[in-house]
This record gives C-alpha cells, structure tokens and sequence, in this order.
C-alpha cells in the first residue's frame, strides 16, 4: 500500500456494475430513510482511495451477477469514503481502522455485523447472509463467548471479526484461544502479533511466556523486534494526552530508553509526533517534522519514501516542500522500482509544473501496474490529463 495510514456532503458515486451490487447516489440519512422504510439492513462497502484490496473488490467480486443479486435483493447499498467528507465522522462512529471494512447497518444507524477484507464471491455473499440471520451476527457472537464458548475456531473467527475494531474485546478472545492451544502454528503466531499493541494487553503476557515456542516458527532477532515495537507503542501511547493533544516527551524518552538509545528514542518520538499531526491535519507541523525527519533520504527504506512523499503530495502546497517530495520519490524509485512509487513521482512531477516528466513516469507507472497486474485507472487518468 503506498499510502497509510469521508465527500462533502456524502455524495456518493452511483456506481452500478452491470449485473453486480448497485450502489446509492445519495447521502447516508437518506440511505437510511430507504433501509427502515423498505425494513431493510444497509450493506456499507467502508473503504479509502488508496486501498488495493478495496480496488480488486470494486473489479472482481462486486460485478459478479450471483452477488449483485443477493445483495441488490436484500440490503440498501452504500459505497463510502471513509476519508473524505461525511465518511470521515462515519468511520469514527463506526471505529473503521482498517480497509474494507463491511458494515451491515440497520434503519436506525446500529450496526448488526461487520466482517473486512478481500474475499471471494462465495465468503462475500456468506458474510451477508450471516448479516441476514441474527444467531450468526456479531453480536450474537459475542454473546455466545461470554456464556463460556471455547471451540478453537470459534474463537479465532470471532478475534478475526473484532481484532481491528474492539481490540480490547478481541484480546480476550484470543487469551482464551492461546490459553487452550497445547502447540502454536504460523497462522497464530501472525494473529498474535497483529494483536498485540500494549504490553498491557493479556497478550502480552503470553507473548512473552510463549517465547520459545513462538522463535521455533519466527527468528529470534524478529521476535525481539516485535518485542520492541510493542515497548514503543505502549510508551507511545501513554506519552500522548488525546483531550489536551499534548505530547509528554519526558515520559516517553525515560521509559524508550530503557530499550533504545537516546538517539533512537528522539527519532521514534518526531515520528510518532509527525504521525499525529498528519492525523489531526495539522500540516504545518507535519510538513516541517518529517523535513528535519528526512535530510538524508538514502538512510531510509523504499517504503517509508514513497509514504512521505505521497502524503507531501496530497497534503503540502508549497512548492520547495513538494520539490523535496520529489528528491524522497526519486530515492524510493531508485531503491525499488514499482506501480506505487513511480506513480506518485509521476504525480509530483504534475503538482510541481513539469509535465514532461509527469508524463513520462506516468506511462512508466502504468507499464510496471500491468506487468504487476495492478489496478492502474487512477494513472491512466493523471497520463490523460497531460
């Protein structure tokens, strides 16, 4: 994914796809109104703009005639940008944290189920009838694991559904999984991993206690890695004061160097403050921060540049910042050739006026998109604006 991470008024693209789902033109009030009035759910596609798997969707699932029908039949559909415009208070209220999230939504606006991610037709249209049947909806599991239930899959399905959105719920799930599970596979281990934010997580603790057997499966180097990272996201968290947006750098440095060094530490913080201001949308401290951040381009990954630099394109105006953006694209590029770097040098080589190298990696762009088989209709836009 080359970009991290709700239209005005919630206009949402009528968007019909031959014989697929067919999607609402109108605001969420109204989509609501239509849903109680026709005593029907609302099936939400939650998606953002730069979500690939969101992309493969829209082209392989949602055409399908089998889905369309099914849910065309039993839901008032909603496509939604959950980073522009209305999304933008929807994902909050909805707590949309990863991409696609799936929403089955009743008239009054309560969520009933909800499930994410890339699936095929078969699971997709399963996940709306699972919406349709209130034993099976996820509150209804929820119910059923606090009256005791402890099938190993049951409980891994359930951290699945409630991992990214209830992470506090989803880890006592997975607590009672692990504390039944004699022997552990690279599938729980990955689970546990995505999960464990906190070292107050109960996780956490089994994290820890499970060290050897999880360095059977992952290098003992990664695990001491994702160790630290837990470390820094707990200090992390607890540095930053949400209601007052305050920053305790005091705090954080004493707890960070207990692991890192001080350099380490000072780095960690800038970022996590860059990181934050990105996210309020406080642009000036953002664009300045990752300035002082990035001097030396050469000492970072492929990755992170291209992050930057797309988020210096959409969000920064001033023309030295956005030639700086250029420098990050052009090292990313120069690092590890592909669709998504080329594509935002190509875009900010058109935000900074020069159009000839625009064009030029805009066709590079979507000539390495087609070998990948990625979907490449955003740069084929871009190339035809030239």
């Amino acid at each position: 994914m080359k970009k991290l991470s709700i239209f005005s008024a919630l206009f949402i693209g009528a968007l019909a796809f031959a014989q697929g789902i067919t999607f609402e033109d109108t605001n969420f009030s109204a989509i609501l109104a239509k849903a109680k009035k026709e005593n029907k759910l609302v099936f939400i596609d939650a998606y953002a703009s730069w979500c690939g798997p969101c992309k493969l969707m829209v082209k392989n699932v949602f055409p399908q005639k089998a889905v369309g029908d099914y849910y065309n039949s039993h839901f008032v559909n909603a496509k939604i940008d959950m980073e522009k415009g209305e999304g933008i208070e929807l994902a909050k209220k909805y707590n949309v944290k990863a991409f696609p999230t799936y929403l089955f939504v009743d008239g009054n606006g309560e969520v009933v189920h909800r499930t994410l991610g890339y699936v095929e037709e078969n699971d997709f249209i399963q996940f709306a009838k699972d919406a349709g049947d209130p034993n099976k909806r996820l509150g209804a599991l929820k119910q059923k694991f606090e009256n005791g239930e402890k099938d190993p899959e049951f409980l891994k399905n359930l951290a699945g559904l409630t991992m990214y959105n209830d992470a506090e719920f989803a880890a006592r799930v997975m607590d009672r999984y692990f504390s039944g599970k004699a022997e552990l596979d690279r599938d729980d281990i990955q689970m546990m991993l995505s999960a464990t934010q906190s070292t107050d997580s109960p996780l956490y603790k089994t994290f820890v206690a499970k060290k050897a057997e999880i360095t059977k499966i992952l290098p003992a180097e990664r695990y001491d890695a994702f160790d630290k990272n837990i470390k820094v996201n707990t200090a992390i968290r607890k540095a930053y004061n949400a209601d007052t947006k305050k920053w305790n750098d005091s705090y954080f440095m004493t707890e960070a160097q207990k692991f890192l060094t001080k350099e380490e530490a000072e780095k960690i913080l800038k970022k996590a403050k860059a990181s934050r201001a990105l996210k309020d949308k406080d642009i000036p401290t953002y664009e300045k921060t990752i300035i002082e951040l990035y001097k030396d381009p050469s000492a970072s990954t492929s990755e992170e540049l291209n992050s930057i630099a797309w988020n210096f394109f959409e969000n920064v105006t001033g023309k030295a910042s956005l030639e700086k953006a250029v420098t990050w694209a052009q090292e990313s590029v120069k690092k590890s050739e592909n669709y998504a770097n080329t594509d935002t040098l190509a875009n900010l080589y058109n935000k900074t006026g020069d159009k000839k190298n625009a064009k030029l990696w805009a066709e590079k762009s979507i000539e390495l998109a087609k070998k990948s088989g990625q979907d490449y209709s955003d740069t084929e836009k871009l190339l035809n604006s030239l």
